[in-house]
């Protein structure tokens, strides 16, 4: 099947440093360029992003200090890459919320004006969001293959939720994948302990303000400390654990800050 194109349609992904607009930098932009005519063109380039990029996210990309320190920086590529762009449509798998506002901003610091006037912006993931509900009636009938009747009954709803957990056990157990590592892991066992990693293995409280890092480290998952130790955040800054606990936050996330807290305060 062909796309019905009027104008070209851009495909493109990036790598970065991590996933803070205000503050991480590009480390690399793929773009598959497809013509009205189904030609495609393909453009990969290694950005020198000037800043280290943390060990977390190599992990994930596999691109390293090393793999980018002879690279251009954005400013020497961004006038070529513009034009590439040149009155493209663009498209990406959720894209909206971070790959586009990150080029966008890397345009501006290059002095290059980059607007989304007139393009067309499309997300392969809403697509598949719609088409592909993440709901438990959507599961029950993928891993059942059953209607649920009564939805949103709280006896159906775990009978199902019963139901679709039997059925995912003997689906994907025996399967193994990958895991950002690069280790071949089998995620999915008949044994409440591996599951029971699985579902909690990188947060800290069950809102998920904090979680993990690869080096099991607690770091903060939201707001202008996203990305960084609780504990040093908690040192450097005392009136942020205050406005926490005086916050909205549940009791959970509350719990879980004041046991990192005591403990920053017994290493002392």
């Amino acid at each position: 099947m062909s796309l019905h194109l009027t104008k070209p349609l851009a495909f493109f992904d990036l790598e970065t440093t991590g996933t803070n607009i205000s503050t991480d930098r590009i480390v690399e932009i793929a773009i598959v360029k497809v013509m009205p005519s189904q030609e495609i063109i393909k453009k990969t380039q290694r950005i020198n992003p000037t800043i280290p990029i943390p060990p977390e996210a190599s992990m994930v990309h596999g691109i390293y200090d090393r793999d980018v320190a002879d690279a251009p920086v954005f400013a020497s590529v961004a006038h070529h890459l513009a034009q590439f762009l040149h009155q493209c449509d663009l498209a990406g798998f959720n894209h909206l919320r971070f790959d586009i506002p990150l080029l966008m901003k890397e345009f501006h610091m290059a002095g290059i004006e980059f607007s989304l006037h007139g393009r067309r912006l499309i997300d392969a993931q809403k697509i598949y969001h719609l088409m592909e509900p993440r709901t438990l009636a959507a599961a029950y009938k993928f891993y059942c293959g059953k209607e649920l009747l009564d939805a949103h009954s709280a006896e159906a709803d775990a009978l199902a939720t019963y139901e679709v957990l039997k059925a995912q056990i003997e689906k994907y157990s025996g399967k193994k994948i990958y895991d950002a590592k690069g280790n071949e892991i089998e995620p999915v066992k008949n044994d409440m302990d591996t599951l029971h990693k699985l579902t909690t293995d990188s947060i800290v409280d069950l809102a998920g303000r904090m979680i993990y890092n690869e080096n099991k480290q607690e770091i903060f998952n939201f707001g202008k400390y996203k990305g960084q130790l609780v504990e040093e955040v908690l040192k450097k800054d005392q009136s942020y654990y205050d406005w926490i606990m005086k916050g909205d936050f549940p009791i959970d996330t509350k719990n879980k800050l004041t046991e990192i807290r005591l403990r920053g305060f017994n290493k002392k």
